[in-house]
């Protein structure tokens, strides 16, 4: 015979144990986020990150072949275009301290030309579209881009998004087990997963600031005016207004306008110590490489 409360409704005697599991769960997850710290080789901050440096480098190693693929391949080994990113793409490498750094950077230039977007992969691996490519003019505008990316791969993101990513799972399974009352009625982890995406995001937005001030103080040391980047939003600006173009870079990175206003009060912060141009034109560099 059931146990029924005084308006004779089944009493659920298991809500407190799904409850105690719940909090379990929640508990290993959290210790399990709080144990995987390492110091960041380059900037020497502790963080709680997913892979270790050689395990970052080895996923963007084994990733980068099925990542172009999927946007339609790389340009030719031959292509002056591809020179004059990897050119860039160099110096700006030549200006980090990478005595202890185990990152291998090289870049990438996808021959897709509808798509607006550049991305990094954990390691070193880094791509730009030349739907992207066409819209930059100077040589400050690509650093610009390159070294924004550079700072995703320095400040580890992927393996910080990685290790905050298990650790919502483990939110979301606990929440779906605590709240779950026998029934097939999935509306406390639809809540819990949307929770656990929202606390994604606006980690994710700030990754994308700091890596903005990377590309900033990545132009300078290279002796190009970081307020290039300015330029570079305004023509991602520009970009979203063709219908016909895909910005993919919008499906990750903030809006133009807010890093704009981050970027001016950056520069206003830290104004470069020495005039600086935007530097060659794109159209010269890829001249010269041509021969």
């Amino acid at each position: 015979m059931g146990i029924f409360d005084q308006n004779q409704q089944p009493v659920n005697r298991g809500g407190s144990g799904r409850w105690i599991i719940a909090i379990c769960i929640a508990l290993i997850g959290f210790f399990m986020y709080m144990n995987q710290v390492e110091i960041n080789p380059v900037t020497g901050e502790k963080q709680h990150v997913m892979l270790s440096p050689s395990q970052e480098v080895k996923l963007g190693l084994q990733s980068a072949p099925e990542m172009a693929r999927e946007m339609g391949g790389e340009v030719s080994a031959n292509d002056p275009r591809l020179k004059v990113v990897e050119e860039v793409g160099n110096l700006l490498v030549s200006k980090i301290e990478l005595a202890n750094s185990p990152w291998q950077f090289k870049f990438h230039l996808l021959a897709d030309t509808e798509t607006v977007n550049a991305f990094a992969l954990p390691g070193g691996q880094i791509f730009i579209t030349l739907g992207l490519y066409n819209d930059l003019k100077t040589e400050a505008q690509l650093a610009g881009v390159l070294g924004h990316e550079m700072g995703h791969v320095i400040e580890r993101h992927t393996a910080q998004q990685m290790a905050k990513s298990q650790l919502g799972q483990y939110f979301v399974t606990a929440v779906a087990t605590g709240a779950s009352d026998g029934t097939n009625n999935n509306s406390s982890v639809a809540v819990a997963a949307m929770v656990n995406q929202m606390f994604q995001l606006r980690y994710s937005r700030g990754d994308e600031s700091a890596s903005d001030i990377w590309g900033l103080k990545l132009l300078e040391k290279a002796n190009l005016d970081p307020r290039a980047m300015i330029t570079v939003m305004n023509v991602l600006k520009e970009a979203s207004k063709d219908s016909s173009r895909t910005m993919e870079m919008f499906q990750t990175h903030p809006n133009p306008d807010l890093r704009i206003q981050q970027i001016d009060a950056y520069l206003r912060e830290h104004p470069p110590a020495k005039q600086l141009t935007e530097g060659r034109s794109l159209k010269a560099m890829q001249s010269s490489s041509s021969f």
